[in-house]
């Protein structure tokens, strides 16, 4: 690959898809498939208690901050927006960045750059890069598969070995909670840290795993917990926080990397909040007090069915390992693939009821899906069992893409349905069960001797106090109509909170409660109507002068 003529003095344009997203559209969009992780993969079931939020395009900001280039970043434009960007700046450098759903969008943005900025390389990455063919599908002129950052710093001449500067990220926007949008305040939101990209571990239907270079592969932005350390307090000035959403998709798995990092918050005396995606073998290398000093406070594990084979639960008790999690007040979001190859019509729903019971804060269902670029797929098509499908509807949150033994594409969808349903019949909301965690938690370690940890734990109660004793409070009562036995659980928990914290909580669950009942009804009555929420658009300069 030749660089740039311009190198580092090019002018760079770097964008996610337009929208709007939840609607469907001509070009791929989807109103069952928001814009939303959360809402869409995790608590969709859940109506007004489901956590509604967005979360940043952080592989193209990733890039922005390690190159010299002038470069801006639109973030979740609409065309009109990306129209507008190409006109008034000379750009000589467009990339566009996608998962593979949308690569509709992909092919209208570049046919709008070769329209508008004629001049502009068109560059495409991310996920969308997985598809077979892509070339044929696109007007582009370089299409990426893999670490975005060293390409572009090669393309525009820079040092690709250069270390990696972190943009400062927060981890998600615009949350909304029963109807109202929690207040933006510095400091508020865990920011979101990368130190690594891709999982060794290689599940067959991972796409992170396959795009980064598959089983037993990762690139590792930090290596040790000491450069680990320097971006988290360099965060922990820059952004006033003290919690951190670790984008890597097996975190715990490094234990050297890990302890290193405990070694200096211990000697740093921080408190930090970690969230972290862990698989259930690289917990047990870690003791219940090394999880709580590094300040492990929630994790993202997969607990795909005991029968599924895969090597990241070979002779784990998952089961019981939750429940010891949750009584260490780790929140816990549970992964279940539904539509494995030996699932069928009359095993899955004991599987699923089995997945349920691990009562995890949240649950995510997925539908096992051969997505282009993964080994499951190439399986597949090996097999001759792959649909005709859109790529749009390719995601393991609709139907089936592929000819299962047992189950029809349509009963694929009705079992994913049920399976969001059911954990929510059984397990109440997930702010309820966060709330459950979290006083665990509390009430274990508020008395601990290491001052340390007992300040990230009074900071994790904090909205026990208050703002959660009326979610409760109003939860409670909307329950008590639909589902009676969460209610009471529900309750329960309630009047614990209170008779732990006081006139505090008391006071915000009867004045603050009502407002609550109110709005999550007034919710429910909206998205009954069909409303979606839509991301603002972001655009960030650096390096930046006028043309």
């Amino acid at each position: 690959m030749n660089c740039h003529p311009k190198g580092s003095n090019a002018r760079v344009l770097l964008s996610s898809v337009f929208g709007p997203y939840a609607r469907d559209d001509e070009f791929g969009s989807r109103k069952m498939n928001p814009m939303e992780l959360y809402h869409n993969q995790v608590t969709r079931a859940q109506g007004a208690y489901s956590l509604r939020m967005f979360h940043r395009s952080w592989g193209i900001m990733m890039i922005q901050q390690n190159i010299t280039a002038p470069c801006t970043v639109l973030d979740f434009p609409d065309r009109k927006a990306f129209a507008k960007e190409l006109a008034r700046n000379h750009y000589d450098i467009v990339g566009i960045s996608s998962i593979i759903v949308n690569v509709g969008k992909v092919r209208e943005m570049c046919r709008m750059v070769r329209e508008l900025s004629p001049q502009s390389v068109i560059v495409v990455g991310g996920h969308v890069a997985a598809i077979p063919g892509l070339e044929h599908l696109i007007d582009a002129d370089h299409i990426v598969r893999g670490d975005g950052i060293s390409w572009m710093r090669r393309y525009l001449g820079e040092d690709e070995s250069a270390p990696i500067r972190h943009p400062h990220i927060t981890s998600g926007l615009d949350l909304r909670i029963m109807g109202i949008k929690a207040r933006s305040r510095k400091g508020a939101t865990a920011a979101t840290l990368i130190p690594s990209v891709g999982c060794p571990m290689g599940c067959n239907f991972c796409t992170t795993s396959a795009f980064f270079g598959g089983k037993g592969k990762f690139l590792d932005f930090y290596n040790s917990g000491n450069e680990l350390f320097g971006v988290m307090e360099e965060m922990e000035s820059k952004m006033k926080v003290q919690s951190f959403f670790i984008m890597d998709e097996n975190f715990l798995l490094h234990r050297k990397r890990a302890m290193e990092l405990l070694d200096r918050m211990k000697e740093k005396a921080k408190s930090w909040a970690l969230y972290v995606f862990s698989s259930v073998n690289a917990i047990r290398k870690y003791t219940m007090e090394e999880l709580v000093e590094l300040g492990v406070s929630w994790i993202w594990l997969g607990l795909e069915s005991p029968r599924s084979g895969y090597a990241k639960l070979q002779g784990s008790d998952t089961q019981t390992l939750t429940r010891e999690l949750r009584s260490h007040g780790i929140k816990l979001l549970g992964s279940t693939i539904v539509g494995m190859e030996h699932h069928t019509p009359e095993n899955i729903s004991e599987e699923i009821d089995y997945a349920i019971s691990h009562e995890t804060d949240f649950h995510q269902f997925m539908l096992y899906t051969p997505v282009p670029g993964t080994p499951l797929y190439r399986e597949m098509e090996e097999q001759g069992r792959l649909l005709p499908v859109d790529l749009a509807d390719i995601h393991g949150q609709f139907k089936f893409n592929f000819q299962h033994p047992a189950i029809s594409r349509e009963q694929s969808k009705s079992f994913l349905d049920w399976a969001f349903q059911r954990d929510f019949e059984r397990n109440g909301p997930s702010l309820y069960r966060i709330c459950r965690t979290t006083l665990e938690g509390w009430k274990r370690y508020k008395h601990h001797p290491d001052e340390r940890i007992r300040r990230r734990f009074e900071w994790e109660a904090r909205q026990l106090k208050s703002a959660y004793s009326a979610v409760l409070w109003a939860m409670e009562r909307r329950l008590k109509s639909t589902n009676e036995t969460v209610s009471r659980r529900v309750q329960e928990l309630r009047r614990e909170v209170e008779e732990e914290f006081g006139a505090a909580s008391r006071w915000a669950a009867r004045f603050i409660g009502p407002v609550l009942l109110w709005t999550s009804r007034r919710e429910e009555k909206r998205l009954a109507r069909g409303r979606a929420k839509e991301p603002r658009t972001v655009i960030e300069r650096t390096n930046w002068s006028a043309a």
